[in-house]
C-alpha cells in the first residue's frame, strides 16, 4: 500500500546531500489546507546556546519562471464563453 499523507502532517529527513552551510539540515514535505509543501529545516542556536529549528515552506506547485518564483496556475477554458470575438 502506498503512503498517503494526512492533512496537517509532514515528515522531515536528514539532508544527505548537504554540501554548504546554507543548505538545509533536513528536508521533507507536508500537507496543509489541501496543499502539498516542500519543507527545508535548519538547526540553529540562540545567543544563549538554546537550539531551535528554523523552517521554510514552499508549495510543491511553485516553479521558477524568468529567474523568480511564481505559482503555477491551472487554468481551464470555459467553453460557454467561446464566441466569435476576433480578439
Amino acid at each position: 500500500m502506498a503512503y498517503e499523507m494526512k492533512e496537517m502532517t509532514g515528515s522531515l529527513f536528514k539532508n544527505e546531500r548537504r554540501e554548504k552551510d546554507t543548505h538545509a539540515h533536513a528536508k521533507g514535505s507536508a500537507l496543509i489546507g489541501g496543499v502539498e509543501y516542500w519543507i527545508d529545516a535548519w538547526t540553529n542556536e540562540t545567543k544563549d546556546g538554546q537550539k531551535y529549528q528554523s523552517l521554510k515552506f514552499k508549495a510543491k506547485n511553485e516553479r521558477p519562471v524568468g529567474g523568480s518564483m511564481a505559482t503555477q496556475v491551472n487554468t481551464q477554458v470555459d467553453h460557454d464563453l467561446d464566441d466569435d470575438v476576433p480578439f
